[in-house]
């Protein structure tokens, strides 16, 4: 069942109503097979409608829906063959951030990603997405096994930041955040990077840092989360809508600024709306990503990703 947002009242309320006629004709005593198409229509017009004319707000709602694909549904409906790998090998294992080999299109790749989790339950034991510094670390650990082996890097990076509390502060998060980007720039195979949900601050770019960045169409990308930008601009969370206009947090934003290098369409509604489809998307595009990096040595690799990272903002 569709959990709706709170711009998608319109669209609920015509779903409720196409609801409550089927029900009527399922007792077979009124024929109003006809109408409910009409509504149908009209809901699936209003839906595309209000999809194509999103604010930055309402997709940041959208790349936050609790009903979002997230890593492990990824893994379910795009790749074959996963085997997570556990522990940084320094301190514990962090279960925010997931990762290992596995074959994508008959690609063998390194897979890392984070985790939201998908109830109460599985939130608290992935920490909401949020890494903690053994996380990074274990990430970095998997890249180094990647180079070592050949195996080309995918990254799915959905997370509202690297988790924030004393105790990461503590085990060096900063260093570990800055260990991970250096590590990607530094990896001597292909990698790409999906940014699939939220991508916040350093916690995201510690697994982003790629020669070829995507981005599903509705996911958010920034430097802050726009509650927390606007409490510091503003003093006041109520200026998040604002803050996020002001941030060009959007994929469409984030192309034109060359931060990102491909959109990736999702289906009408959101991703959260046809995971398969999403998922099947997501996957040629990483596929064709990968596929163009082919034969080229570890020093063009660590160049383009550079001179990616140079570019941006340029000419906008």
């Amino acid at each position: 069942m569709i959990s709706y947002l709170e711009f998608e009242k319109p669209v609920a309320t015509l779903d409720a109503k196409i609801a409550e006629l089927r029900q009527t004709a399922a007792g077979g005593e009124v024929q109003i097979g006809a109408e409910i198409s009409r509504l149908e229509q009209k809901s699936a017009e209003l839906l595309r409608s209000t999809y194509a004319a999103l604010t930055a707000w309402q997709k940041t709602q959208v790349a936050r829906h609790p009903m979002r694909p997230h890593f492990v549904d990824y893994v379910r409906l795009m790749f074959e063959d996963f085997i997570p790998l556990g522990g940084d090998r320094l301190f514990g294992e962090d279960q925010a951030i997931v990762g290992g080999p596995a074959r994508l299109g008959g690609r063998k790749v390194m897979l890392i990603g984070h985790e939201k989790g998908n109830d109460t339950a599985s939130r608290i034991r992935h920490n909401f997405g949020m890494g903690k510094p053994e996380g990074y670390r274990k990430a970095i650990r998997l890249m180094e096994l990647a180079g070592r082996f050949g195996l080309p890097v995918v990254t799915l990076v959905d997370t509202s930041g690297a988790f924030p509390g004393v105790e990461a502060e503590e085990r060096g998060q900063a260093e570990a955040i800055a260990r991970s980007t250096e590590a990607c720039l530094a990896l001597p195979v292909p990698m790409v990077a999906a940014i699939v949900g939220e991508g916040g601050s350093g916690g995201a770019v510690a697994l982003a840092s790629a020669e070829r960045v995507l981005m599903l169409e509705h996911a958010v990308y920034s430097v802050i989360s726009p509650e927390a930008g606007a409490s510091i601009l503003w003093r006041t969370a109520d200026k998040a809508q604002e803050m996020a206009e002001a941030m060009k947090t959007t994929a469409q934003d984030l192309l034109a600024l060359k931060v990102i290098d491909r959109i990736v369409p999702e289906p009408i509604g959101g991703a959260h709306r046809d995971p398969t489809a999403t998922a099947a998307s997501l996957s040629a595009a990483i596929g064709e990503e990968l596929d163009a990096q082919i034969g080229k040595s570890a020093a063009d690799l660590r160049a383009a990703r550079a001179q990616r990272f140079l570019r941006i903002g340029d000419g906008a």
